[in-house]
């Protein structure tokens, strides 16, 4: 589905004129398009300026933006004067990182468990420096690019397979002693990768599911006769930002790392075109300057 970009800014509340321009546009056409500016209009509202955003693996959401509710959804930084990498890490706990941490906790991720990452995008690593947070003594990821393979190290991995599928979940098994792991996390939204989920996963533990799902089957087979658990969705950023920031500011993670690819708003197709023929791993988009 195609996005216009704004230029303005857009009111979450009005999307019924965005929607009909969006028929208007084909699968894979991005452009930058001007927008009205949005304004208060209940005194609970926020009108806050975006300097730096980044592209959705699901679709490109909204810039410059009235915030409904502001004093329960806007979280601020204390402090000032953070540096480029910290703010780059800040950007992502409004996306993958608190995605990722949202499959780690789902999975029920803890001290001493043996995890594995089904996914090397920004979510998949995400959720590897998420684990090995909540202590997480074995990850396994799966990945078979080099540049993402050495991001998953750098996070926490500590065995890194390069099979799919069948082939994928036998090496699992193979590393777990034929067990299986403690917590598996799908950070795809394959049918492929929750298969692989769920056959790597042993009796007892749970599926974090956190990709947006597209041909995806929950084997039901598997959750009633081998006591597999499935949680996750959508994650609910606004609950982790309090305890992940303090994190990020004081440098333990840096998840930031997963942006490798920069453009500004004009730059918006081929950001899209990096991510989708993998050759950015997350995109960031430049609107202002801090």
């Amino acid at each position: 589905m195609g996005w216009r970009a704004g230029l303005g800014g857009v009111d979450v509340h009005a999307l019924s004129g965005i929607c009909g321009e969006l028929e208007r546009f084909g699968p894979r056409s991005i452009e930058v398009g001007e927008r009205p500016d949005p304004e208060v209009a209940v005194p609970t509202d926020a009108v806050v300026r975006v300097v730096l955003a980044c592209v959705c693996g699901s679709n490109l959401w909204y810039w410059a933006v009235r915030v409904p509710f502001a004093g329960a959804t806007l979280v601020k930084v204390p402090g000032s004067g953070h540096s480029g990498e910290t703010v780059r890490s800040l950007l992502t706990l409004s996306d993958v990182m608190c995605t990722g941490h949202h499959a780690a906790v789902s999975a029920g991720v803890a001290p001493g468990s043996v995890v594995a990452v089904v996914g090397d995008g920004a979510v998949g690593l995400s959720a590897i420096l998420a684990s090995a947070r909540l202590g997480a003594a074995r990850i396994i990821a799966l990945s078979r690019a080099p540049a993402r393979q050495e991001i998953a190290r750098a996070f926490g991995a500590t065995d890194i397979i390069g099979e799919r599928g069948e082939e994928a979940i036998a090496r699992v098994m193979d590393l777990t002693d034929g067990i299986g792991v403690d917590a598996a996390l799908e950070c795809v939204g394959t049918g492929q990768s929750m298969a692989t989920n769920f056959g790597i996963a042993r009796p007892g533990s749970i599926v974090g599911a956190v990709g947006a799902p597209h041909g995806v089957e929950v084997p039901i087979e598997t959750v009633i006769f081998r006591n597999v658990g499935f949680r996750g969705g959508v994650s609910p950023a606004r609950r982790y930002i309090p305890e992940l920031m303090p994190d990020v500011l004081e440098g333990r993670i840096n998840p930031g790392a997963v942006l490798d690819y920069e453009s500004d708003l004009d730059g918006i197709p081929d950001a899209y075109a990096a991510m989708d023929e993998r050759r950015a791993i997350k995109a960031l988009v430049r609107v202002g300057s801090l």
